[in-house]
């Protein structure tokens, strides 16, 4: 019958999984959330000035090429601005590469536990995903390398990953790279960059500037901005090139650029927030570790929390959930049922979530 015929998606398209944000509280209710990995101390004051100050001009198109935000990038982070390209969020910059360098028939390769949106871009692209498993919940260079095919066309890699926090040195990153055919591009996806504080990491920067076949992505929602979704990736001018030929022409808005640029210059609050980051991170790990509860040694602004099974982390989420702390559950998104992802929050939040947890494990 005619009424049944309507646009279908191509084939594939129903069979993906939606990406599925971290919970929040109830509206109106002064619940805490440590979900999404958002900064504990708002954003910039730089920045907040300068995303109102855009608030008189709405009425303008942003400039096309984000070059405000593309200079001042470039004058902190040492990189030539033709080599940078800018994107609603990272997440746009990742679709935008699945749809350069993925099509039917081909195949992306990711460890076990990487980013969930992988595998999404991948699929919507028509292509085959890869999950290679890991060792102790970090991504592991020989596995990724024995994985790979002739389909290979990316591989994707979170670093520091989300959800576990785990990460690779820049001395196994560049072993990876060095085990890839140059046909094969590698996405160094370093959204918490800004958090690391071990010594043998690297962003991925050098590669990106070097290499054929490497780009790093970069956000700044993790800095404060997640609500102006401002992303920005490196990589060769080829890659360059392409992207900029089918992404919006307007596709960082005018607000997201002014802002962006004020956070990026202010390194002052850059370095506020990761000492922050770094001095409650490490105390939360060291006070939840225990025969108990597991905590993975995290490189992130988040911890992943792993309890002895899945009923236990169900416990232990509604529970903080009903104490107003409201953290991730990674069973049915990273499939990790008996672990929690808890955002670094406050001073005060992290002390809630000590304390509850806890008393919990010495009653369950």
């Amino acid at each position: 019958m005619a009424d049944d015929i309507r646009p279908l998606p191509q084939p594939g398209i129903l069979d993906i999984a939606a990406y599925v944000p971290g919970k929040a509280g109830a509206a109106g209710s002064h619940a805490v959330k440590l979900s999404a990995n958002e900064s504990p101390l708002g954003a910039s004051p730089k920045a907040v000035a300068a995303f109102r100050a855009a608030s008189e001009h709405l009425e303008i198109y942003p400039e096309g090429s984000s070059n405000l935000l593309r200079t001042a990038l470039s004058d902190v982070h040492g990189v030539a601005a033709e080599r940078i390209v800018c994107g609603n969020g990272s997440g746009d910059l990742l679709h935008l590469l699945a749809q350069c360098y993925l099509g039917e028939g081909d195949e992306a390769v990711m460890n076990r536990y990487g980013f969930s949106v992988y595998p999404i871009i991948t699929k919507a692209a028509g292509a085959s995903i890869v999950m290679v498993e890991e060792t102790d919940y970090t991504a592991d260079v020989d596995l990724l390398l024995a994985a790979v095919t002739p389909k290979t066309k990316i591989v994707w890699l979170a670093n520091p990953n989300n959800p576990t926090g785990t990460y690779l040195s820049d001395a196994e990153v560049r072993r990876l790279h060095a085990g890839l055919r140059p046909d094969i591009l590698l996405v160094i996806d370093s959204a918490y960059a800004e958090y690391v504080t071990a010594a043998d990491y690297s962003v991925g920067l050098d590669l990106a500037t070097q290499a054929s076949n490497v780009v790093m992505v970069r956000t700044l929602s993790k800095m404060g901005l997640a609500a102006a979704r401002v992303g920005w990736m490196v990589g060769p001018a080829a890659v360059i090139d392409a992207i900029n030929r089918i992404r919006g022409p307007f596709n960082v808005n005018l607000p997201g650029q002014l802002a962006g640029a004020a956070a990026v210059r202010d390194t002052e609050f850059t370095a506020r927030l990761k000492a922050h980051n770094a001095q409650w991170r490490d105390w939360i790990t060291q006070e939840l570790d225990s025969n108990h509860m597991h905590v993975v040694p995290s490189q992130g602004n988040f911890v992943m929390v792993l309890f002895p099974d899945a009923e236990h982390a169900q416990l232990a989420f509604d529970t903080l959930m009903e104490r107003g702390l409201v953290v991730r559950e990674i069973g049915n998104s990273y499939g990790i049922p008996h672990g929690l992802r808890i955002s670094i929050g406050s001073e005060q939040a992290m002390r809630g979530v000590v304390g509850i947890l806890k008393a919990l494990v010495q009653i369950a």
